[in-house]
């Protein structure tokens, strides 16, 4: 399969790394230095374009894709809440491929089939209070992480009693942690609920976000109760299985079309 990389940091250069072990030719690396390369032959000709870049121009990145023909995997976020809507309407209605997913990580997507089950059975157990708490680098410029978002939306969809998430980004890491956190310049939220109203008695799930040093990621979902703590995490121990992951995830683009998720590729 022919690959085009959108992006050429760290992610990048490990999926370039994958891909090759697999067998995969990488036709077109673009970068921030070189945009014009979106109009060259080489790009054109690639059957999959991986796109890891920032929230404010990973919506550009795939129309400049689409309109070469090229299917998109990409695993940016922080772009759904300004153009989810254009990105439906062009995979639904004008033919363009997108497999987007907040985390590729295979280890996440088995997280992410616990964490519904999970909350399926929570959902006759209101003495629990829930809460999620989500750790990454100092260069992830969005908070909450998109994986924490699609996690809590799962959350919100299988307990009646949760009407929504909120986030807040913290200074300082819990005392467990240890460590310096740099809060990055430039953040986007993706929080699309509204703040808690006092006494209407809805609940809200929290989302605290530290941002430490080069940590790949940690989701920590916690279900307090007078009694007991019930806990579950994801602790990523390097890039590599978000890597891999976004390779497997372009073989199954490359048959297929539309808009894509990790969801169509794993029947959890």
């Amino acid at each position: 399969m022919k690959i085009a990389l959108i992006g050429y940091g760290k992610m990048g250069k490990m999926i370039e790394q994958i891909a090759l072990e697999r067998g995969h030719e990488i036709v077109s690396i673009i970068d921030i230095d070189n945009q014009e390369d979106f109009d060259s032959p080489e790009f054109a000709s690639a059957d999959v374009a991986i796109e890891f870049t920032a929230p404010q121009v990973a919506y550009g990145n795939y129309l400049k894709a689409w309109a070469k023909g090229v299917k998109v995997v990409s695993g940016s976020t922080g772009w759904m809440t300004e153009h989810g809507d254009d990105v439906r309407k062009a995979c639904t209605n004008e033919g363009k491929t997108l497999f987007w997913a907040s985390n590729f990580s295979i280890g996440v997507a088995i997280f992410s089939a616990v964490n519904r089950y999970l909350a399926k059975i929570m959902n006759q157990f209101p003495q629990y209070d829930v809460e999620m708490e989500e750790t990454h680098h100092v260069h992830k410029l969005d908070h909450p992480s998109g994986t924490a978002i699609t996690l809590a939306e799962e959350i919100v969809a299988e307990i009646d009693r949760i009407k929504g998430w909120e986030g807040r980004l913290e200074a300082s890491p819990s005392p467990s942690q240890g460590g310096d956190v740099k809060i990055p310049d430039a953040t986007t939220s993706s929080n699309q609920t509204p703040p808690p109203s006092e006494g209407l008695g809805e609940a809200f799930l929290p989302i605290v976000s530290y941002r430490r040093g080069e940590v790949p990621g940690i989701h920590t979902i916690r279900y307090d109760s007078d009694a007991d703590l019930i806990t579950i995490t994801h602790d990523a121990h390097s890039r590599k299985g978000f890597a891999l992951g976004a390779v497997l995830a372009a073989e199954y683009t490359k048959e297929h079309a539309g808009l894509l998720t990790i969801s169509d590729m794993f029947s959890f």
